[in-house]
């Protein structure tokens, strides 16, 4: 057991705090699959290949990155040295 009290800051984040960032990335990574697509467009050559890949590939990445659930709790916090009590003289 632990034998020091729960400091608030060692919590790991809210259910709703992790899947909001965790939906934030996947938009994130999906709106670059989309400018991938555009640019798919407008590009020619050999050049074609690097947004093609990336409208590939992202979706995996997005599906991956959004199912990552952090497992490590908060950080630790380093206090200040012990109080030293004042001399009434």
């Amino acid at each position: 057991m632990r034998n020091r009290p729960v400091v608030i800051t060692e919590l790991p984040p809210s259910p709703e705090q992790e899947q909001s960032a965790r939906m934030r990335r996947y938009a994130l990574t999906m709106g670059i699959r989309v400018l991938c697509v555009i640019a798919c467009l407008f590009v020619q050559g050999w050049w074609l290949l690097i947004p093609a890949l990336g409208a590939v590939f992202l979706p995996y990445v997005a599906v991956v990155f959004a199912n990552a659930v952090s497992r490590g709790g908060g950080r630790t916090v380093e206090r200040p040295g012990a109080i030293e009590p004042r001399d009434p003289a």
